[in-house]
């Protein structure tokens, strides 16, 4: 006797720890946790249609679609298998046979069974290119058939349908809403409702609502994976850090979740991190255009010159293999990379493809700024100068950009034409001083030793317009200090007593004070 009760007793813990693992790895699928529902679901498979359906619907959300297709033709009546050689259909875009499939496992159902119909609808739901209508339907009969005793797990089903459809997310909200109701601790409910919310642009409500789904569970990695994103699209990136790290600790690591991990590492500036985690994925295999891209802009962020020399041979592969994709901001980048090793001409061959894809407009005029101020900051005053006179010629064009071209043409010593910049940004835009002012610098980097006075009347006519409180002490210098020198060779004592004056004010011990002083003691 007390054998036979230990025995039953060993009966229902093993179905007890069997149902606890199904239902584990039920929820590792629905938390996109692929991997571990598959070390859940594998041994079980063998003897439970249900939990062979789901390891199906694991390996099929991994892309694994032959796999799944087999793993489904191991219980070819079962209606949920079923359901899931439908979605393989549709996988493989055969969408006619997939809706078929779907539509005869409807048909089976009688009267008052629904099971039939619960699981045809999440055949179209989790489909590509499947009539949702559909599958909203026959979720409402379902509920009919049933007495309208909705589950959580079928309010969210139709939650998911009813988001595929325009106009469809209130509906949606809705039904997750109600799926939260039944049950306060379903935290997937509340992580679809967040990712609605923060959809909407009612980011309160989307924040609150995913903490909701963490405090339910503290397990799903989806509210933090969410976060994480919402914060990098909002430029948070130090607060997408913190939730793509819990979202990491949580996830089953796959490369997939590596690659997501250094997204954010990479825009929260922790290039070295990034880079050391996009060269482990391609090791790993994931040979991506995306991770190369990743990997290599990495590097062109770090310091070392080795790193940089590897940035432009991982950002080639990614450039070569992405081809028509890449983005013209990423034709700039590395550019951008080709100035640091001293290859202009290589830079402006990949400039010139950026400039290829913006042909109009707003978008054109951002790319050759771009490239101007790319060229500045590796120094190529010349090149910059040329690249910011195209920027000029566009109608779009505004003070600062006339600034920069004057600039650059006065740093490449070519005064000419940094004189004939600057006066036409003075009459195009007669209300920036600054034009007058670099007048002044140009006339008086051409008459260096102040003998001629080719800057005086730009200095004196921009200081009459700023006055002596002008914040920027630095340029008030550069006049005061030419016309101090020029007034010292005229031999104007009271405009030297008034400049002269005017530079001690600022800096009581300036060397060409000290100069003309002693110049003029010896005379």
């Amino acid at each position: 006797m007390k054998k036979q009760v230990l025995m039953m007793a060993a009966v229902a813990f093993t179905v007890s720890v069997s149902a606890q693992s199904l239902q584990e790895g039920i929820k590792m699928y629905h938390y996109e946790r692929y991997e571990s529902a598959k070390k859940q679901l594998t041994t079980l498979a063998a003897t439970d249609p249900v939990a062979n359906y789901y390891l199906g619907l694991s390996e099929l959300k991994s892309g694994n679609v032959d796999n799944a297709a087999t793993i489904f033709s191991k219980y070819p009546e079962n209606y949920a298998n079923i359901a899931g050689t439908a979605m393989v259909n549709f996988a493989k875009g055969k969408t006619s046979e997939g809706t078929q499939i779907a539509q005869g496992l409807a048909a089976k159902a009688k009267k008052k069974e629904w099971e039939q119909l619960k699981f045809a609808a999440d055949a179209i739901t989790n489909s590509p290119n499947s009539n949702k209508q559909l599958a909203i339907d026959w979720y409402k009969e379902v509920l009919a058939r049933n007495g309208n005793n909705a589950t959580s797990e079928l309010l969210i089903a139709m939650g998911d349908a009813y988001q595929e459809i325009p106009g469809g997310g209130g509906q949606a909200q809705t039904s997750y809403e109600k799926a939260s109701e039944k049950d306060a601790k379903n935290s997937l409910a509340f992580s679809r409702q967040g990712k609605l919310w923060y959809d909407a642009r009612n980011y309160d409500l989307a924040l609150g609502t995913w903490k909701k789904a963490s405090d339910a569970d503290p397990e799903n990695p989806l509210p933090y994976r969410d976060l994480a994103q919402a914060y990098a699209a909002s430029g948070k990136y130090d607060l997408a850090l913190q939730n793509v790290e819990k979202y990491y600790e949580r996830s089953d690591k796959t490369l997939a979740d590596k690659a997501s991990y250094a997204d954010i590492l990479f825009l929260s500036k922790n290039y070295d991190r990034a880079a050391q985690m996009a060269q482990e994925i391609i090791n790993a295999g994931m040979n991506t255009p995306r991770v190369y891209g990743l990997l290599g802009f990495a590097q062109y962020n770090m310091k070392d010159s080795l790193s940089k020399v590897n940035a432009i041979k991982n950002t080639r592969v990614y450039i070569e293999k992405y081809d028509k994709k890449v983005p013209a901001s990423d034709y700039i980048t590395f550019g951008r990379m080709f100035l640091t090793t001293n290859q202009p001409d290589s830079a402006e061959v990949y400039f010139n493809k950026a400039l290829a894809l913006d042909t109009t407009g707003a978008a054109k005029i951002g790319t050759y700024r771009e490239i101007a101020e790319a060229f500045r900051v590796g120094k190529n005053w010349k090149k910059s100068a040329e690249w910011y006179t195209k920027v000029i010629a566009l109608p779009e064009a505004n003070a600062t950009d006339y600034f920069w071209a004057g600039a650059m043409y006065y740093y490449d010593n070519n005064y000419a034409d940094a004189g004939k910049m600057f006066e036409t940004m003075e009459t195009k835009f007669p209300d920036q001083p600054s034009a007058t002012y670099w007048r002044g610098r140009v006339a008086a980097a051409i008459d260096n030793e102040a003998k001629e006075g080719k800057a005086e009347a730009f200095y004196t006519k921009w200081l009459d317009k700023v006055g002596p409180t002008y914040d920027k002490k630095a340029d008030l210098m550069q006049a005061y200090q030419y016309l101090f020198l020029l007034s010292y060779n005229k031999n104007d004592k009271d405009a030297m007593k008034k400049y002269r004056d005017l530079i001690l004010a600022i800096d009581p011990k300036n060397e060409l004070v000290k100069q003309i002083d002693a110049a003029a003691k010896k005379s």
